[in-house]
Parts: structure tokens; C-alpha cells; sequence
């Protein structure tokens, strides 16, 4: 089995800053590309940044500039830098990874974490 457990979520000030961390543990032989995404009330989730696991990243426009994404590849954990936080990021973040768990598994598979809430007061 396979869990992603994020932390780091919480209330700050427009302006301010935090870190989410998402470190997935269980059968996990390799991972291709760690992610993030977000949820407003009442919309679908939407990507956030994704990492590969040589590094490259994409990010979605709104977040350019203030958010970074990286990861430590033998802790399978990633992360989210989250700089000049406005109003409008409020929302459930949520961290994935495309694993392959063992040598022998033919097909990649993607695993959510439990979401958590970040909250920016104006």
C-alpha cells in the first residue's frame, strides 16, 4: 500500500508565506512525476505545480513567480514554497505522485493525499 500525507497547510496573511510537504511511504520502487493541486469550494480540482523526477516543472500561470515546487527524490517527498500569498489561494491543496510500486510492475499509478486546508486572511 502506498499513503501521501501532506502537512504545512494553515492560516497566514495575504502577503505571507508557507510550505507544504507531501511524503508518500509504503510499496514505492520509483516515482515518475509528484504534484500538486488545488480545490476552490464548488470547482474542480485544478493543477497547481507538478515535478518530474529529473526535475522539470510546470506550473499553472497564477501561481508563477510566488510558488516553487521541488522534491527530494530519497525522501519520495515533495514540497510547495508558497511566497506573496493573496486571498485567491485559499483553498484545499492536495499533493499526488505517479509510482510505479515494485521492479516488476508493468503500469504506473497515481496516489491522492488526504488534502490539506490554506487559508490566506486579506
Amino acid at each position: 500500500q502506498v499513503q501521501l500525507v501532506e502537512s504545512g497547510g494553515g492560516l497566514v496573511q495575504a502577503g505571507g508565506s508557507l510550505r507544504l510537504s507531501c511524503a508518500a511511504s509504503g510499496s514505492i520502487f520509483s516515482i515518475n512525476v509528484m504534484g500538486w493541486y488545488r480545490q476552490f469550494p464548488g470547482k474542480q480540482r485544478e493543477l497547481v505545480a507538478r515535478i518530474t523526477s529529473g526535475g522539470r516543472t510546470n506550473y499553472v500561470d497564477s501561481v508563477k513567480g510566488r510558488f516553487t515546487i521541488s522534491r527530494d527524490n530519497a525522501k519520495n517527498t515533495v514540497y510547495l514554497e508558497m511566497n506573496s500569498l493573496k486571498p485567491e489561494d485559499t483553498a484545499v491543496y492536495y499533493c499526488n505522485a505517479e509510482l510505479r510500486p515494485s521492479p516488476s510492475s508493468p503500469n504506473l499509478y497515481l496516489y491522492w493525499g488526504q488534502g490539506t486546508q490554506v487559508t490566506v486572511s486579506s
